[in-house]
């Protein structure tokens, strides 16, 4: 079917931002004295918003809803220096977004980071291309997979859900394009493995970016 639109996840699918994460996480960790953990380990804690992160990452039983709310604080204040540092786009990402550009294909954005840190990133490092809307998780509105944010992603580009294709490199980021009746993709350079995409719901994995030309 002709699809009129994608969206895209923000981290481990357009942006390698493993390190930058891992970097300000550990170095929260190491303030409190608690062991800090191997960027690889890092795939599987991200994906659900800052404070799952933070509780991925402290020892089991070792903390309180008040630590947890000043340890997400404390990872925000981490990351907000260093989240650029080594952050890039993945291969094939800037050729995929100049044909899309060319087609004048519509592309959003729509990420569990915090709204703030959304903006700021895309700004930095995907300036250079139009996405319309860009959408970080916002205090009013379920994080992923809740559908809600996903479908006012498809209202604001105008677009039928089911004529979108949303790509993602979570279990998380597939059971929102199901939920949101879109058709998910999964990007296996990402975060997670193939079988992880596959198995909670993957239309098709890429293992390029460009392969997505494919669909259209």
């Amino acid at each position: 079917m002709p699809y009129r639109a994608v969206i895209f996840d923000l981290d481990g699918t357009l942006l390698d931002t493993l390190e930058d994460l891992a970097d300000s996480m550990n170095a929260v960790l190491e303030q409190q004295e608690y062991p800090i953990h191997p960027s690889s380990a890092y795939r599987y804690f991200v994906g659900d918003g800052v404070d799952m992160l933070v509780r991925r990452c402290l020892p089991e039983g070792e903390w309180d809803d008040d630590q947890i709310s000043r340890y997400v604080d404390a990872m925000e204040e981490e990351y907000s220096r260093r989240w650029d540092a080594k952050t890039r786009p993945y291969p094939g990402i800037p050729e995929l977004l100049d044909n899309l550009e060319k087609r004048d294909f519509p592309k959003a954005i729509f990420s569990n980071k915090p709204d703030g840190f959304t903006q700021l990133t895309v700004k930095k490092l995907l300036d250079a291309w139009n996405f319309h809307p860009v959408r970080g998780a916002l205090p009013d509105v379920p994080r992923k997979p809740d559908p809600a944010g996903a479908l006012a992603v498809a209202a604001q580009l105008g677009v039928d859900p089911a004529d979108c294709l949303y790509l993602g490199d979570t279990n998380t980021d597939m059971k929102t394009a199901l939920a949101a009746g879109m058709h998910p993709l999964g990007a296996t350079w990402g975060f997670r493995p193939a079988a992880e995409l596959q198995a909670s719901g993957a239309r098709r994995l890429l293992h390029h970016p460009t392969e997505l030309l494919d669909l259209l």
